[in-house]
């Protein structure tokens, strides 16, 4: 079967059109190419295909850089070069706006982008003992709960790709090497930890090994023998990571196992873009919803704004609360359920910012009411969420859609991050 390749999907893989009307989606297919498809399953609704042979190829493809493209599910779109990366996102962007929530925004934002290659600052890498092979650490392989054999990645910061074979040779030594099943990467501006769930106790043996791995390589290493809040530093004794956003004088700390913002020069960009749109004005009250550790919180406190954080996590409002102290600001940060929000209880509030997770906001915005505030910034991770709530904010809450951009926050996935400005009519 010969199709043409309209767009990519939510995973990266070409969309077409079969020729009796039904979607086929396509691995490996870039937009604007031609291929010969080879149908690997039929459903009802829509076919997967793969390319057997392109006919006319795209001129964004290009060679992926790294080997173990395709197998790897860390990556989706490699073959393509960044900018066809880059308008796919805001092509899905504003079909997810038009088709799920009815509305268009009245201008679109300048995409949001930076390094492609060492940009990952956080990941959680996958681990498991095969026979023959020994210890395999890396990302799970595409579509399957395998582990991909992986030697090197290079959206990882370069020291943290170099370190795959010594973290395989280390787990090896380990007498919990089958009982070890990921490591979690966190690289902050000062010190790179690994964070090693073992469910088993280690021994004597396994300390003196992650020791000397610890020292040897100049990396942080945490234990975590349980839920995350079980995770402590074992070498160095005190480890204490931070990143900064030079632009406002704010340097922000953070636990290996907190959410922080995987691409941290993308966040630079996100946090001063976001504050461009919501042009916060001294004395202002803004609440900053789903706040986490504070980064756009104690920016905003930077310009002079009153803000007060919502955030669903006790451990994270006390580490913001922290971060404000320890930067000088005055910022209130408060725990809330942000999936039942009572807002109402703390008064009006002239801006929002808003930075769901992937569920959205919709209880959120089901509940504003009158005096809405003037200008709402939505920073969002799933454009399907993001465009349901742009619905309603639109049709029910009568705000209009002034602009919205992809932050290229993931490159080489088909995860699309965006920022939206509503404005109060």
């Amino acid at each position: 079967m010969t199709v043409d390749i309209d767009g990519l999907d939510a995973e990266g893989r070409g969309v077409a059109r079969a020729p009796d009307g039904k979607v086929l989606f396509v691995d490996g297919a870039l937009p604007g190419e031609r291929a010969a498809v080879q149908i690997m399953t039929g459903g009802r609704r829509f076919d997967l295909g793969r390319v057997s042979r392109l006919l006319v190829e795209s001129p964004g493809r290009r060679a992926p850089r790294c080997p173990h493209f395709g197998i790897c599910g860390g990556c989706a779109t490699q073959h393509a070069d960044l900018a066809t990366q880059m308008a796919a996102k805001q092509d899905w962007l504003l079909q997810n706006l038009a088709r799920i929530g009815k509305v268009e925004p009245e201008r679109v934002l300048p995409m949001v982008t930076g390094d492609e290659w060492g940009y990952r600052h956080r990941a959680r890498l996958s681990v498991r003992r095969v026979d023959k092979k020994g210890v395999m650490v890396g990302f799970r392989e595409r579509r399957s709960t395998y582990v991909a054999d992986m030697h090197q990645c290079p959206v990882l910061p370069e020291r943290i790709s170099a370190l795959i074979d010594p973290l395989r040779a280390l787990i090896e030594r380990l007498s919990v090497h089958s009982r070890l099943p990921q490591v979690e990467v966190a690289v902050g501006d000062n010190a790179a930890a690994l964070v090693l769930r073992h469910l088993l106790p280690l021994t004597g043996d396994d300390h003196a090994h992650l020791r000397a791995f610890a020292r040897e390589h100049d990396i942080h290493l945490w234990l975590q023998p349980g839920g995350p809040d079980s995770a402590q530093p074992f070498e160095p004794a005190r480890s204490e990571l931070y990143y900064e956003l030079p632009d406002y004088g704010v340097r922000l700390h953070f636990r290996p196992t907190d959410f922080t913002q995987v691409n941290h020069a993308v966040n630079r960009v996100l946090v001063a873009r976001a504050l461009e749109l919501l042009d916060p004005q001294p004395g202002e009250r803004i609440a900053d919803l789903f706040c986490g550790l504070g980064n756009f919180s104690l920016p905003l406190a930077r310009r002079g704004a009153q803000v007060i954080g919502f955030e669903g996590s006790d451990e994270l409002v006390a580490r913001a609360r922290t971060n404000a102290a320890a930067n000088g600001l005055v910022a209130q940060f408060e725990q809330m359920d942000l999936f039942t929000p009572n807002l109402a209880a703390f008064g009006r509030f002239d801006k929002l910012l808003v930075d769901p997770p992937r569920q959205g906001a919709i209880e959120i915005v089901k509940a504003l009411a009158a005096p809405l505030p003037q200008r709402i910034v939505y920073v969002s991770c799933d454009p399907a969420t993001l465009a349901r709530d742009a619905g309603v904010l639109a049709h029910t809450k009568g705000y209009r859609l002034v602009a919205a951009g992809v932050v290229n926050m993931f490159p080489h996935t088909a995860h699309v991050e965006s920022l939206v400005l509503f404005e109060a009519q």
